[in-house]
């Protein structure tokens, strides 16, 4: 089963790169291809995505290693919206208090690898809520300037 599946595989991939001799030139040229057209693209958009993605993981393990504590993003953000540090633990729609409480899920889930369920317990809100506020910290406002005040000060 898997040999037939292997060679169901190289036989695709065999046609994307436009048969045996094809394959042979690129082999004796010193070509390598990385990835595969029908599924991912060129190789130079598979070697662009991969770049991208390492860019990325090398940035969020450097901050989850480097970056503040819970407790120190969540002085630096009520300090940063001039809020009582306790108004971000209690319930309330103002748009000040939502707008630091998203930006502190967003930059405690996603950026300092924080789980939801943690950030959830010392914020006393739900795992839910957590999610849906780092959700809606991706396309927030300025997101690059308060991160690099807030995590990389």
């Amino acid at each position: 089963m898997y040999l037939k599946a292997k060679l169901v595989v190289m036989a695709g991939r065999l046609r994307s790169v436009g048969g045996w001799f094809e394959l042979k030139e690129f082999r004796d040229s010193g070509i390598r291809v990385k990835g595969d057209e029908r599924i991912l693209g060129s190789s130079d958009f598979v070697e662009a995505v991969l770049k991208q993605s390492n860019e990325d993981l090398q940035e969020k393990y450097r901050l989850a290693a480097t970056g503040p504590n819970f407790e120190t993003l969540f002085r630096k953000v009520a300090r940063y919206y001039r809020i009582d540090p306790d108004d971000l633990k209690t319930a309330g729609k103002e748009s000040t208090l939502t707008k630091a409480r998203t930006v502190l899920c967003y930059l405690a889930v996603r950026k300092l690898q924080i789980s939801c369920a943690d950030v959830a317990r010392k914020l006393k809100i739900s795992p839910a809520t957590v999610s849906r506020a780092a959700s809606r910290g991706k396309s927030f406002p300025n997101l690059k300037q308060i991160q690099k005040e807030l995590i990389e000060s």
